[in-house]
């Protein structure tokens, strides 16, 4: 981990140990969970925690305050939820970057089939973080899905075969070719 990482590491920790007793006066028995929260808030402040589903924003917050308190790891979201408009953007600039709808699933799904469009997809940095999440994170649901996206996990109810990449899940097809988004004129 590089001198600065270490640092940011150091200064959130004493950040949440601080702001315990704040914590403790607002909630006794969540103190250390709302320390841990409002400095990890601090450390990643471009975060976006709201439109996540219910559960995956709880599976989230308590994964990564034990992550943070018992293991010292931090684990920040870069991306959660997305509008389906946000999500098409994202899957059109990829199509434009590689060329084909098919290379763009490799990495990118459209609204229809995202788990960020329905709240469940959860996109985390470092990378530390996210190999935390992947050994400790089914405990609360969280799961890493693909292969070639060390940073992508879903919330699921069970755990989920791991595929090489986003195109390799069964898709829906539309029953009526009208219905199919991707279809040219």
């Amino acid at each position: 981990m590089e001198i600065k990482a270490r640092v940011l590491a150091v200064v959130t920790r004493v950040v949440a140990v601080l702001l315990v007793p704040v914590a403790f006066f607002r909630a006794p028995d969540r103190a250390r969970f709302l320390a841990c929260q409002w400095a990890l808030a601090l450390r990643f402040p471009a975060e976006d925690l709201r439109g996540l589903a219910p559960e995956t924003l709880a599976a989230f917050t308590h994964a990564r305050a034990e992550a943070f308190w018992r293991h010292g790891q931090m684990i920040g979201l870069t991306s959660g939820y997305r509008d389906a408009r946000e999500q098409y953007r994202i899957f059109a600039e990829e199509v434009w970057r590689t060329g084909s709808v098919q290379a763009a699933r490799r990495r990118v799904l459209p609204p229809e089939e995202s788990s960020h469009v329905r709240g469940f997809g959860l996109d985390v940095r470092p990378t530390e973080g996210a190999r935390w999440l992947e050994r400790h994170g089914w405990r609360y649901g969280l799961y890493r899905v693909y292969d070639n996206e060390w940073w992508h996990f879903e919330y699921r109810t069970a755990a989920p075969i791991r595929l090489p990449h986003p195109d390799a899940a069964p898709r829906r097809m539309p029953t009526d070719p009208a219905d199919d988004p991707w279809r040219r004129p």
